[in-house]
């Protein structure tokens, strides 16, 4: 039963967050205060040091930091659910403990493999921001990518010393993500940086760049990838915002209507024999996903496991593109 009250918990995903109090009207000198990325306590991951996004599976052997010859850039989703300030406290350690535990454990892991993972704390916007009429909740993501903005400059100029990059993200993480590309990616230098990002989760739209396409096959570099899960025969309502204009398939790596079946899903164990499988198909600009994964297949928007059901698959794509980025260079 604790294990069941667990997965429940952190799967049910509430689109229409109401339970909340209401927020006074924004001001962001009454938000927390900013970090200082100069210091690691501002930071989630760091290379070098041990961190949530280490976590690897029980039959690999963990590579060094060293030894890797990418980077990359995270941002995790929201988390903040329950605040009085329309923008998340990026010190509060009860909430960093959840961020650390659940997003960065099961989605920046992905990438450790071949990749040094950087990932800032960042004040990050209340959910009800997703859904305010009014333009409070346009002001709070607007102050939450301007961490994002600055942590990832202080990144540029003192980690990245030249490497290429991979962008990663999740939900309101990709929201931002999506303007970090087009802020600082979608010009012919920095595109060529860009190994792939993998901005899932939120919707994308081709014409928001001159330059940046979706990758159209598994093996693309110098673009980007995005999806988002649904439950079979469900058509969202209300969660377009989940969804734009491009999908691709996080098993073929396509973005035609054909279905694709893998095994490779985990959920809240790296360490599980058991993997899940998923079948998913694009439909429209979404997927169609049919899984035996446990609480997920029943969930009609399947958004918090956009990692989870097909994590060995992200890995090992990862891992083929690094290496087709580095065969072109």
């Amino acid at each position: 039963m604790k294990l069941f009250s667990a997965l429940t918990l952190f799967f049910i995903f509430s689109i229409n967050y109401s339970n909340s109090k209401t927020l006074p009207p924004f001001k962001a000198t009454d938000q927390p205060i900013a970090l200082d990325y100069s210091s690691e306590k501002s930071w989630s991951c760091l290379p070098f040091r041990k961190d949530a996004s280490d976590a690897i599976p029980k039959i690999e052997k963990w590579i060094d930091d060293s030894l890797k010859n990418v980077d990359v850039f995270y941002i995790y989703p929201t988390i903040y659910m329950k605040g009085k300030t329309w923008n998340a406290d990026a010190t509060n350690n009860k909430l960093n403990k959840k961020i650390d535990k659940y997003p960065v454990k099961f989605q920046a892991s992905v990438f450790n493999q071949v990749g040094r993972i950087y990932a800032p704390r960042y004040r990050q916007a209340h959910i009800k921001s997703f859904y305010d009429s009014t333009e409070n909740g346009k002001a709070a993501l607007d102050f939450a990518y301007e961490d994002v903005k600055k942590a990832f400059e202080y990144y540029l100029k003192n980690y990245n010393n030249g490497r290429p990059i991979i962008i990663a993200s999740h939900s309101q993480g990709s929201f931002h993500a999506r303007r970090l590309l087009k802020d600082y990616f979608d010009t012919p230098e920095m595109k060529q940086k860009l190994v792939c990002a993998y901005v899932i989760g939120f919707g994308i739209y081709p014409e928001k760049y001159e330059l940046l396409k979706p990758c159209n096959d598994a093996l693309a570099t110098n673009c980007y990838v995005t999806w988002s899960s649904f439950k079979e025969g469900y058509t969202p309502e209300n969660v377009n915002m989940l969804f734009g204009k491009i999908c691709v398939n996080p098993i073929s790596w396509k973005t035609n209507n054909e279905k694709a079946t893998s095994k490779s899903g985990i959920l809240l164990n790296l360490n599980r024999k058991k993997l899940f499988k998923s079948e998913v198909q694009i439909k429209e600009n979404y997927l169609w996903v049919k899984t035996n994964m446990l609480i997920v297949r029943k969930i009609n928007v399947m958004h918090l496991a956009d990692y989870n059901l097909y994590w060995y698959d992200i890995r090992k794509n990862v891992a083929d593109r690094v290496t087709e980025y580095w065969k072109k260079k």
